[in-house]
């Protein structure tokens, strides 16, 4: 058991790497013709801060793993962060259930309003607009 396996429906594994675990919410309709691609929901959980630039030093034990959702590459929730793998990896499915179950309001983190997208995403995940 991975600890991923309590995710909620929608939400997959796309990537599980030592230091880099990323999740993404329904890519079967973020296709570009559905949805468009760069708005995939992505839950990132890595072992240091994700803007480290590639190639970069490694992160030491004693370094915070953190939790952050993007909406679109620039839209995304505060870092949340953890002392362990394993709490990180519980807190990326709290996350993930947070967006499944609405407590996530992701209107508020657009600064420059979508409407007609975000009534979109409303339907797919089930929220009334």
């Amino acid at each position: 058991m991975s600890g991923f396996d309590a995710l909620p429906a929608g939400w997959e594994r796309w990537s599980d790497a030592e230091e880099r675990v990323v999740l993404v919410y329904r890519p079967d309709v973020f296709d570009a013709d559905g949805f468009p691609a760069p708005c995939l929901p992505t839950l990132y959980l890595t072992h240091s801060r994700r803007n480290r630039r590639p190639g970069g030093r490694t992160p030491t034990a004693e370094e915070a793993w953190y939790v952050r959702l993007f909406l679109e590459p620039e839209v995304g929730t505060d870092p949340e962060a953890f002392e362990t793998r394993e709490r990180a990896v519980a807190g990326a499915v709290d996350l993930a259930e947070r967006f499944a179950d609405g407590t996530i309001d992701y209107r508020e983190l657009y600064q420059v309003p979508r409407p007609a997208y975000l009534d979109r995403l409303d339907e797919l995940t089930g929220r009334e607009p």
